[in-house]
């Protein structure tokens, strides 16, 4: 496995990476687009990912082949095709569409801390998954999902609970994706070892 690092991202073979940000310990895998998006720290995508206009938090682990942010086509306008927009690629006297490019931009996606999107999962544009959520492989997601819940299907549901109420509530409040990495360093063996209620008990949360 590729060695990571506080300096930002290790970005794989193959990929394109446009107007983005990247935290500390992060991983781009092979083959993936990421546009205009910010990861925080420990996040990864894995491969060909395809990733626009989301903020993503710490330590989200984003499964391959999943999209996020797909862009929006025209829908009340004579035609669906991008020579609407795109239309330098079209004609030499015409210019792209920058006000339609800046209303793509604007509808940005939230990933919260925490958090995993299975394989082949999409997340749509102007969407907030909660911190420690869950959207399973394949999983359409076109509405907002609640902290530590479990989302699957075509469009996603609640499945279930990922941990009691009360247990993610304190693992919100404790907030253990704002410590530095020594401080997860020193917590590691509990992270492996720990049940939620135990690893709460023993860090104050």
């Amino acid at each position: 496995m590729t060695r990571l690092n506080e300096n930002g991202a290790v970005v794989q073979d193959g990929c394109q990476i446009t107007d983005s940000h990247f935290g500390p310990y992060t991983e781009v895998g092979q083959g993936s687009r990421v546009a205009n998006s910010d990861f925080g720290a420990y996040s990864y995508c894995d491969r060909y990912c395809d990733i626009a206009n989301a903020s993503i938090g710490k330590f989200s682990n984003i499964a391959s082949f999943v999209r996020i942010g797909a862009s929006d086509h025209p829908l009340d306008r004579a035609s669906l095709h991008h020579f609407l927009y795109r239309s330098a690629s079209y004609w030499e006297d015409a210019a792209d569409d920058a006000d339609w490019f800046e209303k793509r931009r604007a509808r940005r996606a939230h990933v919260g801390h925490d958090t995993w999107i299975g394989h082949n999962a999409q997340v749509k544009p102007e969407i907030t998954i909660g911190n420690g959520a869950v959207v399973a492989s394949g999983a359409i997601v076109t509405r907002d999902v609640a902290p530590y819940s479990i989302v699957a299907g075509i469009p996603a549901r609640p499945v279930r609970d990922r941990l009691p109420p009360a247990l993610a509530e304190r693992l919100e409040a404790l907030g253990w994706w704002d410590w530095d990495h020594e401080a997860l360093r020193h917590a590691l063996e509990d992270f492996r070892a720990l049940p939620v209620e135990a690893f709460l008990e023993r860090h104050g949360g």
